[in-house]
């Protein structure tokens, strides 16, 4: 059920209660605002969270979720979402990296053959 809801505003100059929000009466299915427990027997794990896992940042993407859950707004989370997206970038430019050097080698292999 959707239900539309007043949403405050942390602005005192804008039009505090006309903007409005829709809250969902089911929870979400990426509310991270519990992290797992590194022993727990999962059936599944989401394979988001495996996706991140893999890159290192995991840790911080559950500091995002984290203040999300706590503060309801994303405006206030932008520290730890910053700094989230800076380890993101930097695992995707050394796996770029990382790839670049392997095809390099395999074309170096090929060429020799």
């Amino acid at each position: 059920m959707l239900s539309v809801v007043p949403r405050p505003s942390d602005d005192p100059g804008s039009y505090a209660g006309t903007a409005t929000r829709a809250k969902m009466s089911s929870p979400s299915p990426h509310d991270r605002s519990s992290r797992p427990s590194p022993n727990a027997d999962q059936e599944e794990e989401d394979p988001v969270d495996k996706m991140i896992s893999r890159t290192g940042c995991g840790e911080l993407h559950y500091a995002v979720q984290e203040c999300m859950a706590e503060h309801q707004d994303w405006r206030r989370c932008q520290g730890p979402v910053q700094t989230f997206k800076d380890c993101m970038v930097n695992f995707q430019k050394a796996r770029k990296e990382q790839l670049m050097k392997q095809r390099q080698a395999n074309d170096a292999s090929t060429q020799s053959a």
